[in-house]
């Protein structure tokens, strides 16, 4: 697959050079693998690779891209993206580890968008603040999970978020009410209207210390017994179909197992595609087809997918 990698970058020394004048040499990659920064394990370069700290050096780099008109990717954890085996040709940012801090207050979380869904449940559970229990296992960020409303067992962010913090296309940053956000399965306004997410606040209630514990408990362990979680992947491939599950639609169309290369249909959910060993872009782009296809012929459903794509297919 060498010859994925050939292709010239469309970033010029002087456009980085913008970015060197408010990024330190650490928060700047050059050509860096997106396969180390995507929970599916699979994609190849993106030209530029950037790393902020703060809220002033986001404004900025969005203004350089804007200004230079170069293609902006926003990435949090890579746990709902597959990229292309080509990378992507421009300028990734990614909103995480260096753009994470939470503070908790009485019964509010305040956290910037780059916080690991994991890490406010901890921090809602050791403040004995019931409501987010629903959310520990998703392994995104706030920032992507305001961005799809992500839920699991029956809570949604949509359930909790009271404001959201975004800088608008226009470089403006502001404080929007959650009941504007226009909330829904797997969507919010964030895309519409080209908003970066750079943080929420959480509106919780107090509850028992123990029984939040439990719930925790409880949630992780149906996950671990029914997920799996020991193969890369992007979580649930598909969208739920009205009046059906994606996975159980798969199942029945005989596809647990399905592979493609090292792409491969769990057999243990088959809601989700794994990186079973080796598996590529291509791959999965291609068992992802080969199921919507044999589902549709089967029961006449259109599967949706779920995972975001990055790049060239």
């Amino acid at each position: 697959m060498e010859h994925y990698y050939q292709e010239k970058s469309k970033i010029k020394e002087d456009q980085i050079r913008l970015f060197r004048n408010f990024l330190a040499d650490d928060q700047i990659r050059i050509d860096e693998p997106m396969a180390e920064h995507t929970t599916f394990r699979i994609g190849g370069p993106a030209d530029l690779f950037l790393m902020p700290e703060t809220e002033e050096e986001i404004q900025k780099i969005r203004r350089v891209c804007k200004a230079e008109n170069l293609p902006l990717f926003i990435l949090g954890n890579g746990s709902n993206l597959l990229v292309s085996d080509r990378g992507y040709r421009g300028v990734v940012m990614q909103i995480f580890r260096n753009f994470g801090n939470l503070e908790v207050q009485e019964e509010k979380i305040r956290a910037s968008a780059g916080t690991l869904l994991s890490g406010i449940a901890a921090a809602a559970r050791n403040a004995s603040l019931t409501g987010f229990e629903f959310a520990g296992g998703i392994p995104g960020t706030l920032g992507g999970a305001v961005r799809m409303n992500a839920g699991a067992y029956g809570g949604e962010m949509k359930d909790v978020i009271s404001t959201v913090r975004v800088l608008t296309s226009s470089g403006e940053i502001r404080e929007i009410p959650g009941g504007q956000m226009g909330f829904g399965y797997r969507t919010s306004i964030v895309e519409k209207e080209d908003l970066l997410v750079l943080g929420a606040e959480i509106c919780l209630r107090k509850g028992d210390p123990e029984a939040i514990r439990e719930t925790m408990r409880d949630l992780q362990t149906r996950r671990s017994d029914k997920q799996p979680l020991e193969y890369p992947s992007a979580g649930s491939t598909f969208k739920r179909p009205e009046g059906y599950f994606a996975g159980k639609l798969i199942m029945d169309t005989g596809l647990a197992g399905y592979q493609v290369g090292g792409a491969k249909v769990s057999e243990k959910h088959c809601g989700f595609v794994i990186n079973a060993g080796g598996a590529t872009a291509a791959d999965v782009c291609r068992l992802m087809g080969d199921v919507q296809q044999k589902v549709f012929q089967k029961y006449g459903v259109e599967l949706e997918p779920e995972v975001r794509f990055l790049g060239e297919f």
